[in-house]
């Protein structure tokens, strides 16, 4: 994908006090959580939302309208097995708006992103990282590095990095193996005060750090084989939703009509 901007040099140097805009917001059903995101000192307000889910797609819209933002990106951290995406639904509604997913995840999209590219809204941005494990195209957004950026970082994990844990590793995809990897290379080794934003929570924890998790986290704060073992002998159910989410996910969340196959 590169790097997609919309960017206003007026914002370079300025105090970032109130330049990002940002809420989380809450799915119940399947406890997860969406993020809205936006540049308020760009004339446009540009914005994006990370994870959104179909059954919210019109509060999002509402909020994004009532704060005066321009949505121009609806992204995916993965492709979810436990809902189904908003991304397709927001393109019907907001024509502009275009889908973002990682390229390794297979799926359809507008954009494409792999590691290290930049999504840019307004003079912010997100760096992506790959952490797969939970499936093949996980993927982490991270705010910036640099003086016009928010701080403190903040990550967006995805169901890679949970609050006190992490996504299974048992479909899609997924792998212990990767998934320790990834999370120690590419969330652990950021700022001990990155905030992170998971995909869901269950327990009711809203925002953890990085230094946290590395401390704290009863899975990734292990040695690898012990994890791995963990892994192994969680025993859970097979997703409810599965067979319903992924098949919509791999295509932006709306099934192809007829005209379009």
């Amino acid at each position: 994908m590169g790097s997609y901007t919309t960017s206003s040099s007026s914002a370079q140097g300025e105090s970032m006090n109130g330049k990002l805009i940002f809420r989380q917001l809450f799915e119940k059903e399947s406890s997860t959580y969406t993020y809205l995101l936006a540049d308020s000192f760009h004339p446009d307000k540009p914005a994006l939302l990370i994870d959104p889910v179909d059954k919210t797609v019109d509060r999002d819209l509402a909020l994004a309208k009532e704060l005066g933002l321009k949505l121009i990106y609806a992204i995916n951290t993965h492709v979810h097995a436990d809902h189904v995406t908003g991304s397709g639904l927001i393109k019907t509604k907001v024509p502009h708006v275009k889908s973002i997913i990682s390229k390794a995840s297979n799926a359809k999209a507008d954009l494409f992103v792999e590691p290290g590219d930049k999504i840019y809204f307004g003079d912010i941005f997100l760096e992506v990282r790959a952490t797969p494990g939970h499936t093949l195209g996980c993927v982490t957004y991270v705010t910036g590095d640099g003086v016009d950026q928010p701080r403190p970082r903040m990550a967006f994990t995805g169901d890679a990095l949970l609050i006190n844990g992490c996504g299974r590793t048992d479909f899609q995809g997924g792998s212990s193996d990767k998934l320790y990897d990834s999370v120690h290379s590419q969330i652990f080794t950021l700022p001990k005060d990155t905030l992170v934003y998971p995909a869901h929570d269950y327990k009711g924890f809203t925002v953890s750090t990085v230094g946290d998790e590395m401390l704290y986290n009863p899975r990734l704060s292990k040695d690898k084989e012990t994890f791995k073992n963990i892994m192994q002998n969680l025993n859970l159910s097979y997703p409810k939703m599965i067979d319903v989410a992924v098949p919509s996910n791999m295509v932006c969340g709306l099934q192809e009509t007829k005209s379009d196959l």
